[in-house]
């Protein structure tokens, strides 16, 4: 536990703005469409075929951690990341879908980590940063570092994330309980709007 209060400590102070897209790493991955037994056979098949295929193997693993077979799916997805090797592109994206799933299996902190090695590179300041960033250390308890990110959402886009009801349109792949998380953020940045800087 003391190492992850360092570790948390540690946490780059967010930036001013963030206007940067960031499609690539943020997408879902998707070799094969569809789902059911059928795609599953495929995925598995495809990763037999072709070992080194990070994709197919991402999206082996998002099944599978998301029906319940957690180490499975971890383990598909170091082995995914293992094989992007030096293509950032993929290693970002593989990283990201891999967060939201640990975070999804109530994993947090590994949720956290994953995303605090996305901080920094290229982009350098994409705008998924705040809000996720602030949902994921407010679920860990540090509310100040939480409003610090999120203050950061409403500095680049104030008409956007001043307004819980925007959630919806804004975060759509964000589960329901995950946006009424986020709102808590809010409202705690309401009653308190940090300064900057």
């Amino acid at each position: 536990m003391c190492s992850w209060l360092a570790q948390a400590q540690s946490l780059p102070a967010p930036k001013e703005f963030y206007f940067d897209q960031d499609v690539q790493t943020t997408r879902a991955i998707v070799a094969i469409p569809g789902e059911g037994d059928a795609v599953v056979d495929r995925l598995a098949a495809a990763v037999q075929r072709k070992p080194t295929d990070v994709e197919a193997r991402a999206q082996l693993a998002r099944v599978a951690m998301r029906s319940g077979r957690a180490e499975l799916g971890e383990e598909l997805y170091r082995v995914a990341l293992r094989n992007a090797g030096g293509n950032q592109r993929i290693t970002r994206t593989v990283s990201w879908n891999y967060a939201w799933d640990l975070y999804i299996a109530g994993e947090h902190r590994r949720a956290l980590e994953q995303w605090q090695k996305l901080l920094g590179g290229w982009p350098a300041a994409p705008g998924w940063q705040p809000p996720t960033m602030a949902l994921a250390l407010w679920k860990l308890g540090y509310k100040a570092e939480a409003v610090a990110w999120y203050a950061a959402a409403v500095r680049t886009e104030p008409q956007e994330w001043t307004s819980a009801g925007n959630f919806s349109r804004l975060l759509p792949e964000w589960r329901d309980e995950d946006r009424a998380a986020l709102a808590e953020v809010l409202a705690a940045w309401q009653a308190d709007p940090p300064s900057w800087p």
